[in-house]
């Protein structure tokens, strides 16, 4: 299981880090978790199950986050 900074998930998605909370903020992405008491990241596989579910959107027409 890896964990994954925001500017990594930025990277991933095409989307800035503060954008990516505001979704997640909404439910729209998946929530970070926390690592510390400062730090917090995402797990890859949430990220890229976010990812394919779009793909999967994309593919049937549908709305995205």
């Amino acid at each position: 299981m890896k964990v994954l900074k925001a500017s990594e998930v930025s990277e991933r998605t095409s989307i800035s880090t503060s954008h990516l909370r505001k979704l997640a903020h909404e439910g729209k992405f998946p929530k970070p978790i926390k690592i510390t008491e400062n730090r917090s990241g995402w797990l890859q596989s949430d990220v890229d199950e976010w990812i394919s579910e779009c793909v999967r959107k994309h593919h049937a027409g549908g709305k995205y986050a």
